[in-house]
């Protein structure tokens, strides 16, 4: 069976990762591809490639380049995805399409809406990887969800997600959990601050991530000496974060570290004030790592950790992040709370159990 995995671009992303993570699968008679719909040039990029070159996964190029101005050239990418992705639809003639965000999706039904007599010998699956979806392309969403739903092709990635797409668009997919790695090769980070509890910030410079009550936080702890906050990543709010930040020196922002998971043992918290999330793979990843996860306690996020969790924060407010801060961190057992956190993530976020769950669904027809 030819399965093939069609994501935005070669790059650090949560979607990407798990696409990767599926094609890893060693059960027999499986044939992974993964493609891409814009063109990935960043330093990930070709580590991720070495990734799949290595672990003999067969990846297909795009050729329109990644530039970031109001989704035109995202949108350009997916209408001429169907050019070029015949070609190698044809010769490798292709069981399943698996499509993971919004681009590849608006790509995908773009390439049966051209060859729709091709949906007789393909399956159409999507992972539903977000609680907020469509943002700055609203126009296309009720036609490519029309089309989804009558692939029966939705799947989410959590309860929230499945319950804001019931609500969005009327249907009620099934939920297949992300799966991470459990921990293996552990690196120490070069740039822990001795005598500091070091927390660690990591992802994408964006406001879903929480950038703005990131920096509310790490200003209004500046004269705590305490604590020292290690920010890792990139994105459209970079110059932001930059700016808010160049006074206070009890915060360091450097840039996206490939392979992060390998160091997340090194810290002791990690600061996730998140807005919203589907199914947050650096917080699994953490729980894997027993590193406890300091959350806004949102959708997508409160998934991935215990119901009773002691460390999540209600609509992300300032002063319950400072009070945490303050008083309740100083009085926790955090290897224990790591333990904790480890044991829930093992019992529900596997690879091997997302990798099977998935194959169940490309053999139904």
């Amino acid at each position: 069976m030819k399965v093939f995995h069609v994501i935005s671009h070669f790059d650090l992303g949560g979607a990407e990762r798990v696409a990767v993570n599926i094609c890893h699968s060693a059960t027999p008679g499986m044939e992974y591809h993964i493609v891409e719909v814009i063109r990935g040039n960043t330093p990930y990029t070709g580590k991720m490639i070495q990734e799949l070159k290595e672990a003999g996964i067969v990846y297909h190029r795009a050729y329109m380049p990644e530039i970031k101005f109001h989704y035109l050239f995202e949108r350009l990418a997916a209408l001429t995805f169907p050019l070029w992705f015949i070609f190698i639809f044809r010769k490798y003639r292709p069981d399943v399409i698996h499509c993971h965000t919004e681009i590849p999706e608006f790509a995908t039904y773009c390439f049966f809406r051209l060859f729709p007599k091709l949906l007789k010998t393909c399956k159409v699956v999507r992972t539903i990887h977000n609680t907020t979806l469509w943002n700055g392309m609203e126009w296309i969403a009720p036609r490519v969800e029309r089309f989804m739903q009558s692939q029966q092709a939705n799947i989410a990635i959590s309860s929230s997600v499945r319950e804001n797409y019931r609500n969005t668009y009327g249907q009620e997919p099934p939920i297949i959990y992300n799966g991470v790695s459990d921990t293996g090769h552990q690196r120490c980070y070069q740039r822990l601050r001795a005598g500091k509890t070091n927390i660690l910030f990591a992802g994408r410079f964006e406001q879903q991530k929480g950038i703005t009550h990131l920096v509310e936080i790490i200003q209004q702890m500046q004269n705590d000496n305490r604590y020292f906050f290690h920010i890792i990543g990139d994105g459209r709010l970079k110059t932001f974060l930059v700016s808010s930040l160049q006074n206070c020196h009890n915060a360091e922002i450097c840039p996206t570290l490939f392979g992060l998971s390998d160091y997340l043992s090194s810290f002791d918290y990690l600061l996730m004030p998140s807005e919203h999330e589907g199914l947050s793979m650096l917080s699994i990843e953490a729980s894997m790592s027993c590193l406890p996860v300091i959350a806004n306690n949102c959708k997508g996020l409160k998934d991935t950790l215990p119901a009773d969790w002691p460390l999540k924060v209600e609509d992300n407010r300032l002063e319950a992040y400072l009070h945490l801060f303050s008083n309740i961190l100083p009085t926790l057992h955090r290897n224990l709370l790591g333990q904790q956190a480890r044991q829930f993530a093992l019992q529900h976020f596997t690879i091997q159990g997302m990798q099977s769950q998935y194959e169940k669904v490309y053999r139904l027809r």
